[in-house]
Parts: C-alpha cells; structure tokens; sequence
C-alpha cells in the first residue's frame, strides 16, 4: 500500500451495503469500526473489478477509510441531520496512524490525504470536486484547505501515543 485517502459517505451513522463495498474500514457515529467488504490487499491490483473502489482514479494500492457521516451536508453552516461525531473523528485518526504504522508508510500528504486532496491533485479523475473531507464539525475553526494539515497532525499525534 502507497496511501490512506479518508472520505465520509454522505450517509447515516452506520455503514449500509454499498458503503461496505467501497471501503476496507468505515467507523460509524459511535466509533466502532466496520470492515468492508474487500480486504486491503484487494486495492494491490484493481485489475480484477474485485476491489474497494472508493477513489477514482486513485483505488491501487490504496487504503479507504470513511467516515460513516455527513448526510445532508451542504456547507459549514448547513452540516445536515449526521455530521461527524468527536468519537468518530478520533477513533479514525487512531486508526489511520495504526495503518500507517501497520503498512511502515511514513506520515505524508502524499501517504495520508483526504478524498479532496486527492482529487484536487489528479484534476483529471472522477474524484476532482470532491467535498470529502473539507469540514469537521467539532473544528468548525478548520477551514476546509486546511482539514488535511489538520488531520495529518491528529494522525502524528496518535502515532507518537500509541
């Protein structure tokens, strides 16, 4: 594995059928982490079709976390009736400093990065114009070109207190 690309599903608190096809770890509103369905080890050769597509243009050799959350979300002000909880957000950043650990990738915006992020570097795949993650609810002070700084520096805290 080369990268986490983290992302929230625009849905409810817990994953559905289809989020669990298309990413290997979903953490719902209580913090409790879901396996998808396809292993990490699927996203080595997207070859096959059998394999969590989570980002376009950016599924090999990637790792896809979501955040099961944000339905409804419009922007800052309209964050819908399912925004992120503080539980959630944390139980992900640790699990993400885990992986990292995990698959011995150093901490990086090229190794830990948003769906945003991704798709606003790679202008050219279906993942240019996505909103995941631009917003955390419990940082409301993070503005969203600053949410992947902000999670990389969760994430290194997590990995320097496991």
């Amino acid at each position: 594995m080369k990268r986490i690309i983290l992302h929230w599903t625009a849905g409810k608190y817990k994953p559905n059928r289809c989020d669990l096809e298309h990413y290997h770890f979903l953490i719902d509103g209580n913090g409790i982490v879901h396996n998808g369905k396809f292993p990490v080890s699927a996203n080595e050769n997207c070859k096959d079709g059998l394999y969590a597509q989570h980002t376009g243009g950016g599924n090999t050799d990637s790792i896809g976390i979501a955040m099961c959350a944000m339905l409804g979300y419009k922007n800052s002000t309209q964050i819908g009736n399912y925004p992120i909880t503080a539980v959630q957000f944390e139980r992900t950043m640790q699990l993400c400093a885990q992986l990292l650990q995990k698959y011995n990738l150093p901490l990086s915006n090229k190794t830990m990065m948003t769906h945003f992020e991704f798709g606003f570097k790679n202008p050219k795949t279906s993942s240019f114009g996505k909103i995941d993650v631009t917003f955390i609810p419990s940082y409301p002070h993070i503005r969203g070109n600053e949410v992947g700084e902000f999670i990389r520096s969760k994430v290194r805290w997590y990995m320097e207190n496991l």
